[in-house]
């Protein structure tokens, strides 16, 4: 199901190796690897298929994207590759996967907000994609925490696999921060990894509780638009703050579980 990005090429050593090893750009390494290792513990990912990107810090021309051929559980921060949104590597060995290239390199080009993207199959919004109407309904307190962010792309093309459909996808997210990506699955952006991680696991508890109760049978109680919007607003107050937690927790867990994630 996965293709290896084929364009571009390796950059020259001179330009591989200059400033991508501040202490900035490791941390975001070890913060992209967290997130990688955490995913494929919660059964986020889809084999070897699925993938993550971030925005290299101080260099917003340059993303680190996982390299094709490595399940998100084997990933460490120094696996990651730098790329340019030519499909250059900068550093690393490898490549990305095709359709991490062209949908997260357009996505980024086009939208400078999202220094983070997330791009998963997983199972419980994935299975809101492939369903008719609006994937997710705001019917439990943590789907409120997207209320107003999300986007559906109703028009599912088949594979990414050129700068046309990545920037079909693009321009389909619009400025929402959660992307339902109908009949494929869906992509998180965020203003940091840390946002983006804690959109992605919200967004597949939400979705998972959502098709607890649809299998009951009985009618989702809907909350009310304005409870909803009020609730909404006092969620995002306080996001920065609690994605930042989130994240530093997850890496306290993998610090004394699995350490070379951050290797």
């Amino acid at each position: 199901m996965a293709h290896e990005f084929q364009t571009g090429g390796t950059a020259p050593a001179i330009l591989r190796n200059a400033a991508l090893d501040s202490e900035a750009i490791q941390e975001a390494r070890r913060d992209l690897a967290a997130c990688f290792r955490m995913a494929a513990r919660l059964g986020l990912q889809e084999g070897i298929c699925n993938h993550f990107s971030a925005l290299v810090p101080g260099h917003d021309g340059l993303m680190l994207v996982n390299p094709y051929g490595w399940a998100f559980e084997e990933l460490t921060a120094s696996r990651l590759l730098v790329c340019d949104f030519q499909g250059n590597v900068l550093a690393g060995e490898g490549r990305p996967e095709a359709t991490a290239f062209y949908i997260h390199a357009r996505l980024h080009m086009r939208h400078p907000r999202a220094v983070a993207a997330f791009h998963t199959h997983m199972p419980n919004a994935t299975a809101l994609s492939m369903t008719e109407g609006p994937p997710l309904l705001f019917a439990g307190q943590t789907a409120l925490k997207f209320f107003g962010r999300v986007a559906v792309d109703e028009d599912y093309n088949g594979l990414a696999l050129d700068e046309r459909e990545g920037d079909r996808i693009a321009a389909a997210m619009g400025e929402a921060d959660i992307g339902f990506l109908k009949n494929h699955g869906v992509m998180v952006v965020g203003p940091t990894i840390a946002e983006a991680w804690d959109d992605l696991y919200y967004l597949e508890r939400a979705a998972e509780a959502q098709r607890l109760a649809l299998s009951t049978g009985r009618p989702l109680k809907i909350v009310p638009e304005p409870v909803a919007r009020e609730a909404a607003a006092r969620m995002r107050e306080g996001d920065p703050e609690s994605a930042r937690l989130h994240l530093a927790s997850i890496r306290r867990i993998l610090d004394r579980e699995a350490p070379d994630y951050a290797g």
